[in-house]
């Protein structure tokens, strides 16, 4: 597995018709929205759970591709099964000593066996390695700051949520049953959102890559998950989801060549010209990159 050399920002254009893509649990799951503007958000952490799931899927769990944060996982026993896995006896009391010196070698030691618990996490998962991860929660495995961070996505235009009555023709007690006087049926509520297309950005450290031991491997890996994540993830609730584009700048060196902003001003998402009335699909917007005058050691890589 390769190491990675460069540094890389990148835009992940997605978009939902008819669903909810992130439901708000503080707001009876409304689909996320800025209130000022209208706009709608996707969390970061959305997005990571489903690169999750997708490598969770094509890589089966196994090392070094497993997932620390997973549906119904304990934590700490993972932390533990990795100092088990490098011979660190957890149990082991040291020996209180007041000798300053002595003390000194002792959380020297400690602080070596946690250095140890860090680097086979990392070996072992690959979100932690990728996101970062506390593993202090129990068996102290220190922290890892991850070289991929993402920002919340956000839509291009205000969307607008709608509030659908649903019926199922059933009830799930008899003593419900016995309330409806024999009509077993019972009402709900689903929130959907007609159209949005979001747009997140992305950042990735060569140097905290290396820290880590994410790879060029691993790279390719996020890569495909960005792109194919929707595909393994459909559900009647979030309605038709699909990764529409992915804006890679690749930069010549660890350190970059432009700051991230600037090259993110390079991609231009506008409404055709012949659009009319509200956006409710992908083909009422156009998506441009300017290419012209990029700086030194920049180049611009379409994933999608």
């Amino acid at each position: 597995m390769s190491e990675l050399a460069k540094r890389y920002d990148f835009i992940l254009l997605f978009d939902v018709q008819d669903g909810n893509p992130n439901g708000d649990p503080d707001a009876g799951n409304l689909p996320r929205m800025d209130a000022e503007t209208g706009m709608g958000l996707v969390t970061d952490v959305c997005i990571k759970r489903k690169v999750r799931n997708y490598v969770l899927l094509t890589k089966e769990g196994k090392s070094p591709y497993d997932i620390f944060v997973k549906e119904k996982s304990i934590l700490n026993q993972k932390i533990a099964g990795a100092y088990n896995e490098i011979g660190v006896d957890l149990d082991k009391e040291p020996q209180d000593t007041k000798d300053g010196k002595k003390r000194n070698e002792k959380n020297k030691a400690q602080g070596s066996e946690v250095e140890k618990g860090r680097v086979q996490m990392c070996k072992t998962y690959f979100d932690i390695r990728t996101f970062g991860a506390v593993m202090s929660t129990g068996a102290n495995a220190g922290q890892v700051r991850g070289p991929i961070q993402m920002t919340f996505a956000r839509s291009v235009e205000p969307v607008i949520t709608l509030e659908h009555s649903i019926t199922r023709m059933a009830v799930a007690t008899e003593k419900e049953a016995e309330a409806q006087g024999g009509d077993n049926r019972t009402m709900g509520r689903k929130f959907t959102i007609p159209y949005g297309l979001y747009c997140s950005h992305g950042f990735i450290s060569a140097h905290l890559a290396n820290q880590t031991g994410f790879s060029n491997d691993d790279l390719n890996l996020f890569w495909s998950a960005l792109q194919n994540m929707f595909e393994h993830d459909r559900s009647a609730a979030r309605g038709l989801m699909s990764t529409r584009g992915l804006i890679v700048f690749e930069h010549g060196t660890a350190l970059g060549n432009a700051a991230a902003h600037t090259l993110f001003e390079r991609v231009q998402i506008k409404r055709k010209a012949d659009s009319k009335g509200p956006a409710r699909s992908y083909r009422d917007y156009e998506v441009s990159v300017d290419e012209n005058n990029l700086p030194e050691g920049i180049k611009i890589i379409r994933k999608v």
